[in-house]
């Protein structure tokens, strides 16, 4: 039957009078089956606009859901196909990528990735529930973690790596033996369960010498540090060198430094006094050895707007400047983005001692200490102005950059490997997640030896 020109399906015609009742009947029965063809007309068009099943009378319920079934087929395969599409851009997304030197580095040739990650002690994480309570609870789970953890080291293939809240070590060292890497281990003293471990590819570099040292005899709480000096293994070097080279490499001798410092935001007076001590056993070590380069690594509490950034990265700093709980920037951050203040604090003459050993009001190192990742420029999604990352740890309770790695100017960065945009984190809920293992990003970065060539 054919539709108005409005649109409207025409009226049935009326029986005529004189028709019988069995006409009556097959009339009644033709109006019935237009209603019914009506009605399952105006229901497919319904099924066509809304993409879904709907129930029908029982004379119709047949054709419509044949139909309905295979629109409701295809709509589940566009929308699996957008699915698919959706977890692509965001597995692209979250994925890290590396970011390389603006500069002419091709002469440098002699290469080492090194890696700093706080992976989150197992007893922290049971302890600070708080922090971590948008966390799926197998995400918390060592087991779980840990194989995200050997995945990324697979992926980023260092050949140093520096961990921080290691509670763990043996269950780390089987599993890092197996990747062909050798380790070292310093526990907290005091009560705490976690330490500090580095671990390198025992196919490219041997162990020569290893020191810690434990700040508690210090009187600087139970934190602890490690140091280290390496020597590339030119023997299992994958380069092909002329006589010189070998030569040249086979004296690549370089410092690792490890260290976690104090959390607590209002002793920065301690704080300054363990990385105090850091720097001056790298420095050491660096002149015991032919003054040697020297690769500094480690969760530092403190965030790059502080006057601990500052002293790294100046080697000095007026302690009587900076209150002392403003020393790593961790209270108010924000309020630490000038050093430049007409104010001088009072510090107390065991909180000077602490902090500078000597109780002078000054304090000074003699690394000439560079940033890698503020040696690689990175897009404004995911560094701050000073160049450093915008975000290397994200709890509940904190979101913000505390891990560096510091090289000498014997280094220079290739490439960084970039963290993750503030978005993106964020959709996570918190750190650690079904794809990263710890409440930190690691950090690394391939490091050159810069002798041998010139940068332009």
């Amino acid at each position: 039957m054919g539709r108005t020109g409005d649109g409207r399906y025409p009226p049935a015609e009326k029986p005529s009078r004189s028709s019988d009742s069995k006409r009556s009947r097959t009339s009644q029965h033709d109006v019935g089956q237009h209603r019914s063809k009506k009605k399952q007309r105006v229901t497919i068009r319904q099924t066509e606009t809304e993409t879904e099943t709907l129930t029908l009378n029982h004379t119709s319920t047949s054709y419509t859901h044949t139909y309905a079934t295979s629109n409701t087929y295809s709509y589940n395969r566009r929308k699996e196909k957008r699915h698919k599409g959706k977890s692509k851009r965001t597995s692209a997304e979250d994925k890290r990528k590396w970011v390389y030197s603006t500069h002419n580095v091709s002469p440098y040739q002699d290469r080492v990735v090194f890696m700093s990650y706080n992976i989150l002690g197992v007893k922290n994480a049971a302890d600070h529930e708080d922090l971590y309570h948008n966390v799926a609870p197998k995400y918390l789970d060592w087991d779980y973690r840990k194989r995200l953890i050997r995945k990324e080291i697979r992926e980023y293939n260092p050949g140093i790596m520096c961990f921080q809240e290691v509670d763990c070590y043996d269950d780390l060292d089987y599993l890092l033996k197996k990747e062909g890497f050798k380790g070292v281990y310093q526990a907290r003293t005091g009560d705490a369960c976690d330490g500090c471990a580095i671990f390198w590819n025992r196919e490219l570099f041997d162990l020569l010498h290893e020191e810690s040292i434990e700040f508690q005899k210090f009187d600087l709480r139970n934190n602890v540090c490690q140091l280290c000096v390496f020597k590339m293994n030119v023997k299992n070097s994958s380069k092909d060198m002329g006589a010189s080279n070998s030569e040249s490499i086979s004296s690549r001798s370089f410092v690792v430094g490890n260290i976690h410092v104090l959390f607590n935001p209002n002793r920065g007076d301690i704080k300054l006094g363990q990385v105090r001590l850091f720097l001056e056993s790298a420095q050491r070590l660096s002149l015991e050895w032919g003054d040697i380069p020297v690769v500094l690594a480690g969760d530092l509490n403190s965030m790059p707007q502080s006057a601990m950034y500052q002293f790294l990265t100046s080697s000095k700093l007026d302690i009587q400047m900076h209150e002392r709980k403003q020393i790593s920037g961790q209270i108010y951050p924000s309020q630490n983005r000038s050093f430049k203040s007409s104010l001088i604090y009072r510090w107390s003459d065991e909180e000077l001692r602490l902090a500078t050993g000597t109780g002078a009001s000054h304090l000074i190192h003699q690394l000439q200490l560079s940033s890698a990742y503020a040696g690689v420029p990175g897009s404004s999604g995911t560094r701050d102005n000073s160049g450093e990352p915008l975000v290397t740890s994200y709890h509940s309770k904190f979101m913000g950059t505390v891990d560096y790695i510091w090289h000498t100017t014997e280094f220079v960065p290739v490439r960084v490997l970039d963290t993750l945009p503030i978005d993106i984190l964020r959709r996570t809920g918190g750190l650690p997640s079904k794809k990263w293992g710890s409440d930190h990003l690691a950090l690394v970065c391939e490091l050159a030896f810069t002798d041998g060539g010139s940068e332009t």
